[in-house]
């Protein structure tokens, strides 16, 4: 069986694989330098842009947005999963607005976004919101279907009302698939972040992109973008890790079930 760290050796042998041939490819003349360049040129700006300020205040009002637009999802939906979670009546009227809404992609939404939001951090925030606040509502309301219905009538029997049973068991034993909506969430938000940057402008990685763009730099624009994706895979790296830490008792249950 492959251990975590072999796996991270094997993924990261995978990513220095595809570089290098990406590089050879580039330098045999299969690749035209001027449409797409080196790989080696591509990482020395991605080096560069590490220790540049303009690109570091980019990025910082990029993740401050995707910070903002989960927490106030967070704040939102889970309330609101638990609600629809534990009043039946509640969930059968809402359900056709949530199934309506659900698929709509928020990358549509974003003229709408910048009409009623004027100010494109506003409207970005607001979308991430609107993002996030799918997987974390489902996660919530599916975590609670899956609480031992035991558990709750021996709270029950000893006197406590609706409120205390929502909170001292069905809140904890769906707590971790709040968890995996938070993990769905984190991987979407710097999707939906960058997009409306690129197109509402204000301040970001996507606007970086853009100018780098209308400059021509393409090695700027691909290093800005290998940034996002390592940004991307820190976040999630760090909230799976963060997950597993913290229920850990539910994932030892779930692969023994399997």
């Amino acid at each position: 069986m492959i251990t975590r760290g072999g796996r991270l050796l094997l993924g990261a042998a995978g990513v220095a694989g595809v570089l290098l041939a990406a590089e050879a490819a580039g330098q045999a003349g299969l690749i035209d330098p001027g449409v797409l360049p080196y790989t080696s040129a591509v990482l020395a700006a991605a080096a560069g842009l590490a220790a540049d300020g303009g690109f570091q205040a980019q990025v910082l009002a990029t993740l401050g947005a995707c910070a903002a637009g989960l927490l106030i999802a967070i704040a939102v939906a889970v309330p609101a999963g638990l609600l629809l979670g534990t009043v039946p009546v509640v969930e059968r009227s809402v359900r056709p607005v949530v199934e309506f809404l659900r698929p709509i992609p928020s990358v549509s939404l974003i003229p709408l976004a910048m009409f009623v939001f004027p100010d494109s951090a506003d409207a970005k925030t607001s979308l991430i919101v609107y993002t996030c606040c799918w997987p974390l509502l489902i996660n919530t309301m599916y975590g609670l279907t899956e609480v031992d219905p035991l558990a709750k009538e021996t709270l029950r029997s000893f006197g406590f009302g609706p409120l205390a049973v929502v909170l001292r068991v069905s809140l904890p034993s769906a707590a971790p698939f709040v968890a995996t909506g938070v993990r769905i969430s984190v991987g979407v938000t710097l999707i939906v972040a960058v997009s409306v940057e690129l197109i509402a402008g204000g301040h970001g990685i996507g606007t970086f992109l853009l100018q780098a763009g209308g400059a021509n730099r393409v090695d700027r624009v691909l290093a800005g973008t290998l940034w996002a994706g390592l940004l991307g895979l820190a976040a999630n790296m760090l909230v799976t890790s963060a997950e597993r830490r913290l229920f850990r008792w539910h994932h030892a249950r779930t692969e023994v079930a399997a």
